[in-house]
């Protein structure tokens, strides 16, 4: 199984590409390096998503091992970009969690856990959901400047990029596969291209990964914190809600 890179490492395989160049980065521009970018991070030299959950029966789920804990004070502490939300603020149960656009897992959380979860908890009040940028490639850094320029669309966004995933994340032309999915989003060229080059959009999306990572620990996708817990992987609805449940 791949290695995880030490978190230094891994903030500097994230190279300092300027966002005027995210453009170039995402389309099929002949070059090499520029290819080798926009692929989603699966090598043993590169940062791996977590392995997803194994699927579990309804009528014996039970809740993962926390591998680990945070301070939830200094987790909902005010980044570099404001928290996106899903749920009320004073809901019992917070879940933090940090994603990337082009990690597989995620978008298979996504799609899902994420709806039954919303119906059960989110929508009554019982959880919210904040969820955090840490992006693997700068496929997943444009992916989510998209959704953030997309301001009350955000999550909307978010899933729309997740369930068409395979449609434009690490294929030949990823720019012009984005722009057909941002357009149907409401997006212009002229607008698309404002957004992947604001370079403080750039920078502040970074500061979320590399905050993620040198103060929380996270080092695969999706990390969850609920109330404080750490887990990792894919959760399924009936693993997350036998860790919610004796929460509430």
């Amino acid at each position: 199984m791949p290695r995880l890179l030490s978190r230094r490492n891994l903030l500097s395989s994230l190279a300092a590409i300027p966002a005027v160049a995210l453009l170039a980065a995402c389309s099929d521009s002949g070059e090499k390096a520029a290819a080798e970018d926009v692929k989603p991070a699966a090598p043993a030299d590169a940062m791996k998503p977590a392995d997803p959950a194994k699927p579990a029966a309804a009528a014996a789920a039970k809740a993962p091992e926390a591998e680990g804990t945070v301070d939830m004070a200094a987790l909902l502490k005010p980044g570099a970009l404001p928290d996106m939300q899903l749920g009320k603020d004073d809901a019992k149960v917070t879940i933090v969690e940090y994603a990337s656009m082009t990690c597989p897992h995620c978008a298979h959380f996504h799609a899902t856990t994420l709806p039954a979860l919303k119906t059960k908890y989110i929508d009554t009040g019982k959880a919210r959901l904040i969820l955090r940028e840490f992006p693997f490639d700068p496929s997943a850094e444009a992916g989510f400047m998209l959704a953030r320029c997309s301001k009350d669309n955000y999550f909307p966004m978010v899933d729309v990029l997740f369930k068409q995933q395979a449609n434009w994340a690490g294929v030949a032309n990823t720019k012009d596969a984005l722009l057909q999915i941002s357009k149907m989003a409401g997006f212009t060229q002229e607008s698309f291209e404002a957004c992947l080059t604001d370079q403080k959009l750039l920078d502040d999306v970074r500061s979320v990964q590399k905050r993620g990572a040198d103060e929380f620990k996270v080092d695969s996708t999706p990390t969850f914190f609920i109330n404080g817990k750490t887990y990792k992987g894919a959760l399924s609805i009936e693993e997350i809600s036998a860790i919610i449940d004796p929460l509430l």
